[in-house]
Order: structure tokens, then C-alpha cells, then sequence
């Protein structure tokens, strides 16, 4: 088991920045895969960006060249930067993590943080 806690959402002008964090907490050693996804009004939950437990990176074509997820192993924390931010931006960003432990695969979610960006 893990626990995610979120922070470093806000409202933001279009062309900002910011930086999510992601606290993980509990069992760090079971976590294979970490990730941030978001969450427009209407819309499906969609990935953002993800980083596998040996350091390679994948984007979505949105995020690419502006966003970038890092990791602070000594911390146990889970970074995305974001940057040129777009009013498409906006939505709930949550982070994920993958574990696996006993062999049996596991699926944790924070609680979500609001991202805003005006136009």
C-alpha cells in the first residue's frame, strides 16, 4: 500500500508555470511505474506523463516540449513541471503509482489537484 498526497495546483495566467508534487508514502519499494494524469469538466481521465522505476519518461503529444515529470528517490516524491501553460491546460491533475508486491499489481491515486489557467 501507498499513500499519494498532491500539492502546487493554482490558477495560473496562460504562457505560467507551476510545479506538482506528489508525496508517496507506505510501501515505495512495490512502485514500478509513476505518473500524473488530469481530468477536464466532461472528459475522460487522460495520461499526462509517466516515468517507469528504472528513470525512462513517456509524454502525451500535449504535453511534449512543455511538461516534465522527474522523480526524487531520497524524498519519495513525484514532480511534474509545467510550463507555457494553455487554457487546454485546465482540468484536476492526479497522481498515480503502479506497485507490484506478492505479484499482485495495484492501482493508487491522489486525491487530485485543481490546475487553472486564464486566457
Amino acid at each position: 500500500q501507498v499513500q499519494l498526497v498532491e500539492s502546487g495546483g493554482g490558477l495560473v495566467q496562460a504562457g505560467g508555470s507551476l510545479r506538482l508534487s506528489c508525496a508517496v508514502s507506505g510501501n515505495t519499494a512495490s512502485i514500478v511505474l509513476s505518473g500524473w494524469y488530469r481530468q477536464a469538466p466532461g472528459k475522460q481521465r487522460e495520461l499526462v506523463a509517466a516515468i517507469l522505476s528504472g528513470g525512462s519518461t513517456n509524454y502525451a503529444d500535449s504535453a511534449k516540449g512543455r511538461f516534465t515529470i522527474s522523480r526524487d528517490n531520497a524524498d519519495n516524491t513525484i514532480y511534474l513541471q509545467m510550463n507555457s501553460l494553455k487554457p487546454e491546460d485546465t482540468a484536476v491533475y492526479y497522481c498515480y503509482v503502479k506497485t507490484i508486491w506478492g505479484g499482485l499489481p495495484s492501482d493508487n491515486w491522489g486525491q487530485g489537484t485543481q490546475v487553472t489557467v486564464s486566457s
